[in-house]
């Protein structure tokens, strides 16, 4: 299989915005055109809520929506119309974004795996963007096009990776999008940082982070975090861990959500898979389990053109954290498609040695 497609982009918010936007304006009209979710959101142009969420972002992380407004103009959009999309988290609640991330600890490193589930039209569609943004470390992320970086997965140069899950929130309030606290983490400089950031920053819906990094005192840590409108919920991993696409923490029942079949089924196949692997699982393992078809419900790997939630698998990842930084691996239909090696506190990108 073809190695997959990166590209460097590097500036000010808004350099950085128009490079992502022309990027992928070959195709981006042809994506919205066969979209169901943009229909749906869409209807919601001139709201006042769309309104509440862009006043939330520009208070919050005014170079976020900048980014979105210069890749607007790069794409031929308006403003606001793009803004829409990356708010389809808090708009529709059945946004068709899936995905499942494992997570476990070893003595020498931290392993985040994730499949990233889609639209399945971009298939063969996405890319790797390696991001050097002016003053902060930069990162490498997955790029659905159109939206900001940072809602799939991704690696920085401060050390961190971070995976994310949709999870259907019934109830988004006034806040900052999702879309756009995910991106702000890629910011960040610490570990400490980025927990503090998805705890204290008034939240519009709700995301599954995990994310890993060094501490402050050297150790590698891997965290699972719903951070949602109502609550924010860290939890230490330590054992192999997994996740789908509803909330699973304690203190879950107090916000209602949206369990799909695929989501439920997909982390009853992960409980029965997972304890096989035993305590200190490796990263081939994990996309071994990323890839399974088997379960007596809907699969793990998702592949099926009738799917219900009408999501396939674009992308499975694997980032393995040590105090050196993450080495960042892409499969694609069973193949390793991309391996980088991103060196923590550097400006470095090197490739991975196989």
């Amino acid at each position: 299989m073809q190695e997959f497609k990166t590209f460097r982009l590097a500036g000010s918010p808004e350099a950085i915005g128009r490079q992502l936007g022309a990027l992928v304006k070959p195709i981006f009209a042809g994506y919205m055109a066969q979209s169901s979710a943009w229909q749906a959101v869409s209807r919601w142009r001139g709201s006042a809520f769309a309104q509440q969420l862009r006043a939330a972002a520009e208070r919050h992380f005014p170079d976020c929506v900048a980014e979105i407004d210069a890749m607007a103009e790069a794409l031929g959009w308006p403003a606001d119309d793009l803004f829409l999309w990356n708010c389809r988290g808090e708009l529709i609640h059945r946004s068709p974004d899936g995905c499942t991330t494992l997570a476990a600890r070893t003595p020498s490193a931290g392993l985040i795996a994730h499949n990233e589930d889609g639209d399945p039209w971009l298939l063969g569609r996405c890319c790797v963007v390696e991001v050097e943004p002016e003053g902060k470390p930069g990162f490498v992320s997955f790029y659905y096009p159109g939206s900001l970086p940072g809602h799939t997965f991704a690696a920085t140069r401060a050390g961190l990776a971070q995976a994310i899950n949709n999870v259907r929130i019934r109830e988004p309030r006034a806040g900052v999008p999702r879309m756009i606290l995910a991106r702000a983490v890629l910011d960040c400089a610490t570990l400490d940082e980025a927990l503090a950031l998805l705890r204290d920053t008034p939240r519009a819906s709700g995301f599954h982070h995990t994310i890993g990094g060094t501490d402050s005192t050297g150790d590698v840590r891997v965290y699972s975090v719903e951070a949602t409108a109502q609550r924010c919920s860290a939890v230490e991993v330590s054992a192999p861990s997994g996740h789908a696409n509803h909330l699973i923490h304690a203190g879950y029942e107090c916000e209602a959500q949206i369990v799909t079949d695929s989501s439920r089924d997909r982390q009853t196949r992960l409980a029965e898979l997972l304890p096989a692997l035993g305590a200190l699982p490796d990263g081939a393992a994990f996309v071994q389990v990323l890839q399974d078809r088997g379960g007596a419900g809907l699969p793990i790997f998702r592949d099926d053109p009738h799917d219900p939630d009408d999501e396939n698998t674009l992308a499975t990842a694997c980032m393995r954290i040590t105090p050196d930084g993450v080495a960042f691996d892409v499969w694609q239909g069973g193949a390793r498609v991309l391996g980088l090696q991103i060196d923590s506190n550097t400006r470095r990108l090197g490739s991975a040695t196989s």
